[in-house]
């Protein structure tokens, strides 16, 4: 294996010309080839593209999907989102333990297959789903899954192990995979018809400065939750002092419940590539980075050959657009698994190959983002909106939606309805028109943006999708009648636990705890100071913690316990001031057992 070891590593660093900024790049394909990235590799891999052993530690324990310990030949990760546990995960982690003899966590003792739990792929409308080798399997049943071990064993390619495939671009040769588009409701913005080339076109005929207030006219906010107008951010951008500006794409839609980029990626990725090349023109970059989720790696190869195209037509590269001295490239770096990334700080630490931390602010990264630049950093659908607006106008654009909230919003909507899928709606729609639209009418509850945002109850319903009332990203899971909701939030909660990065000690610390309490209430040992002292810990969280993960991370209590806290009280022990969840009795049984002793308990004395 040394021998081995340093040859791969050596000739994937080289792969990268040494670039520090694609570390993780170096770690992905030494880890592909060798099966993991143990310490000697760390060691070897620093040496190599002269960094510390330390700082490429670092990296390789931060992101999911990189591991010290061998992850098998063929690694399955599966999801263990809210979705997944709704339609059935359970049983078919429990198909895939007892086919391959091992449980989740762990690898089989020939090294051939590993079983790994994972959060959100972005499969949410049609869970369970899993990745095995980069390849997603979704819609998965016992039965699929006792196959899909069958077919390791017999050393199949993963690939050949797709039986089917979905819609559109999915079907094409780059990208061959089952996932379907689900796209149920087409809207005038984004998934109009669009002719490649015509965007950037619009664009070329005007001067930067007019292109920055064509999209202010037009009240276009950030579609990746937080709603900053993108044409101040631009502004921002462009007349910030640096050698070079940058361009950056959040395709790390790591929120669950969220994948209405996968589809865009997959069906518009030109739409996208235009629009992220407008931004270059006004901001006057050169360069713009499309930062890919790891769990939407299958879609890589497809992007590239989308980018190759555009190249070929004069769309991209020297003189894009055909715009005499404006020349724009983009390139795509991909996540390694980490939620952290989609905050936009900790996104362009990833891009420069570290940690994904948040960095302090100010400075933002219209100041100072990537490699220290300015840097404008928008989500996927502000860049195919962008295309739009260059088309259509602004005043065209702000004429759709409301006052505060201009334009469509894409969704993602999965959970307990029978048209699961991606809808453009208009802002301002109701959820109670979004409820009807997607045969959902029977949900109890519907949690707007995803475990980071709020889980409302009928009285709600008739409140709006919008920056000013219901802001969302675009994640939208219902409820029926017959939900656990706390076991909804347990769920949303450990994986909040997960994810936090670790910095601050709210966020590191306060999860836990909310969790910890959370199940003390669950399992009966509640009281009404529990619900009080969760109350104020949601509120210390949210106000103490660093990052937007931290400020946001208690809404899965702090939401259900403002609109639905009579589920909480009816698992509380009212009137009783204090119950221990500690089961003192239980914790000495097994010790009592090897010592052939009666436990002598408090009570008894």
């Amino acid at each position: 294996m040394g021998k081995k070891m340093v040859t791969v590593v050596k000739k994937a660093v080289e792969r990268y010309g040494k670039d520090k900024t694609r570390l993780l790049d170096v770690i992905r394909d030494v880890q592909s080839e060798l099966g993991c990235v143990s310490n000697d590799t760390i060691a070897e891999i620093a040496r190599n593209i002269n960094l510390s052993t330390v700082d490429v530690d670092g990296v390789a324990t931060f992101y999911h999907f990189f591991s010290k310990e061998p992850v098998g030949k063929y690694s399955v990760y599966l999801n263990n989102s809210v979705t997944a546990m709704m339609n059935g995960r359970t049983a078919v982690a429990r198909a895939f333990s007892e086919a391959a003899g091992i449980g989740f966590g762990k690898t089989t003792s020939d090294g051939l297959i590993g079983l790994f739990d994972t959060s959100c792929v972005g499969m949410n409308d049609q869970e369970p789903a899993a990745i095995i080798n980069g390849v997603v399997f979704t819609r998965l049943t016992p039965d699929k899954a006792k196959s899909l071990v069958a077919a390791m064993k017999a050393g199949k390619n993963v690939q050949d192990m797709v039986k089917e495939t979905g819609d559109g671009a999915n079907q094409s040769e780059l990208i061959k995979s089952m996932v379907k588009n689900n796209i149920r409701k087409k809207g005038q913005v984004l998934l109009a018809p669009f002719e490649s080339g015509s965007a950037i076109k619009a664009a070329l005929a005007k001067k930067p400065e007019a292109v920055i207030e064509e999209v202010k006219v037009s009240n276009l906010r950030g579609r990746g939750g937080a709603g900053f107008p993108t044409g101040m951010k631009w502004d921002f951008c462009r007349k910030a002092v640096g050698k070079k500006h940058f361009v950056v794409c959040n395709a790390d839609e790591g929120e669950p419940g969220t994948f209405k980029d996968r589809v865009i990626l997959t069906e518009i990725p030109e739409m996208l590539f235009e629009g992220m090349a407008i931004g270059g023109y006004a901001v006057g970059a050169k360069l713009g980075i499309l930062y890919l989720r790891a769990e939407y790696m299958y879609l890589q190869k497809y992007l590239e050959n989308v980018l190759d195209k555009l190249r070929s037509k004069k769309i991209l590269g020297n003189n894009a657009g055909g715009k005499k001295g404006f020349n724009f490239d983009i390139e795509i770096k991909m996540g390694a698994g980490a939620y952290i990334c989609g905050e936009e700080s900790a996104l362009i630490e990833s891009a420069e190959g570290k940690r994904g931390e948040p960095r302090n602010r100010p400075p933002f990264p219209a100041q100072s983002g990537y490699m220290n630049q300015p840097t404008t950093v928008n989500n996927v659908e502000t860049y195919c909106a962008v295309s739009r607006i260059m088309l259509q106008g602004g005043k065209w654009f702000k004429a759709i939606g409301t006052e505060q909230s201009s334009g469509t919003k894409l969704l993602s909507v999965s959970g307990d309805c029978n048209k699961p899928g991606v809808y453009e709606v208009e802002f301002g729609t109701t959820i109670q028109s979004l409820l009807e639209m997607v045969d959902g009418t029977s949900a109890k509850a519907v949690q707007v943006g995803g475990p980071s945002g709020n889980c409302i109850g009928s009285k709600d319903f008739g409140r709006k999708i919008c920056f000013s009332d219901l802001a969302t990203g675009g994640s939208m899971i219902l409820f029926g009648q017959n939900r656990d909701l706390l076991e909804m939030v347990r769920n949303f909660m450990e994986f909040f636990a997960e994810e936090s990065c670790g910095w601050c000690v709210p966020c590191r610390a306060g999860n836990v705890l909310l969790l910890n309490k959370l199940e003390k209430i669950m399992e009966g040992h509640g009281t009404e100071s529990d619900l009080k002292e969760l109350e104020s810990w949601c509120k210390i969280v949210k106000s103490m913690s660093r990052c937007g993960l931290g400020q946001t991370s208690p809404n899965p209590i702090y939401t259900t316990l403002q609109n639905f806290r009579d589920v909480y009280e009816a698992r509380i022990n009212k009137g009783a001031d204090y119950l221990t969840s500690f089961d003192l009795a239980a914790s000495v049984a097994e010790s009592c057992k090897v010592a052939n002793r009666k436990p002598i308990l408090h009570e008894e004395h």
